[in-house]
């Protein structure tokens, strides 16, 4: 399962993949664009050839895009869902120019309309966007949220809901965020926990709809529904939780992704460390 980090995208896209090489990193993810503006830049076809070369000399692989965090697309609100739309559709497209598979996107906020007003809205956003796209090949992949606020997607029945109703199931994938997990109430710290969890997963959603794993450890306890990401082994997961799914070969394939904190000089270098060492049963874990 290859190892890596979120990357910033300062100085260029292909900045990314160099700055992941020179930490260690099999595989990034990034954003295409600023994450706190709606607009971006059109992509030249030069700059998607210097990333796409950049890729192939670095080896990284796969590299992993994800959605700017303006786009709400369960808003109830026509002009806000509208303008969503076409943001995730934007984002969509420079995922494909630049060769990316995935692009992953919070399902969204229903902003007081209720949970299953929400949960149609991103199914009607996945819909529009699939009709409209064509033969796109980039993937989308919904992530696991922690249920903060008006958030939906904390529940795996919201994941299955969207995935059973899409058009194009096939086109759509799973991200799981274990400190989202962990703050929407799913305790898979021990093996018991996590197997439960996982065959959970299973049976509502399906592992084969798995693609991404985002490996941060939390700040906030079990079931607070407060996402506050932190460094591997310093938080209330704990390194044993987090070892489940490194040492599970079902997960073998795919790419595991830190969104920790860049408080300190060679925080990502010391997280990936960890990783490693946990990947390879190097630390003793409890079970």
């Amino acid at each position: 399962m290859p190892l890596g980090a979120h990357m910033s995208i300062s100085g260029g896209l292909h900045r990314a993949l160099v700055r992941g090489k020179e930490i260690g990193c099999e595989t990034i993810q990034l954003f295409t664009k600023s994450a706190r503006q709606w607009a971006a830049k059109e992509l030249h076809p030069q700059e998607a050839e210097l990333f796409q070369q950049t890729c192939r000399e670095t080896g990284i692989c796969p590299v992993i895009a994800h959605e700017a965090y303006l786009a709400n697309l369960a808003a109830p609100q026509t002009d806000l869902f509208r303008r969503s739309l076409e943001a995730f559709y934007q984002e969509l497209l420079r995922a494909e120019i630049l060769g990316i598979p995935y692009l992953v996107v919070h399902p969204g906020f229903h902003l007081g309309a209720g949970e299953e007003a929400g949960l149609a809205r991103v199914v009607e956003a996945i819909h529009r966007v699939n009709e409209r796209g064509g033969g796109l090949r980039t993937g989308i992949v919904l992530e696991v949220t922690s249920g903060q606020g008006s958030s939906i997607g904390y529940a795996f029945e919201h994941l299955a809901y969207i995935l059973e109703r899409t058009r194009e199931p096939g086109r759509v994938g799973v991200c799981l965020d274990t400190a989202h997990l962990f703050a929407a109430g799913y305790d898979f710290r021990t093996e018991e926990g996590y197997a439960r969890m996982m065959e959970r997963f299973d049976s509502l959603v399906g592992l084969s709809a798995l693609k991404v794993i985002h490996l941060n450890d939390s700040k906030k306890e079990l079931g607070t529904r407060v996402d506050r990401h932190e460094h591997i082994g310093r938080g209330t997961i704990g390194l044993s939780g987090l070892a489940h799914f490194l040492r599970d070969p079902r997960l073998d394939p795919l790419p595991m992704i830190l969104e920790t904190p860049k408080d300190e000089e060679g925080a990502d270098e010391r997280n990936l460390a960890g990783l490693r060492k946990l990947r390879s049963e190097e630390v003793a874990v409890d079970s």
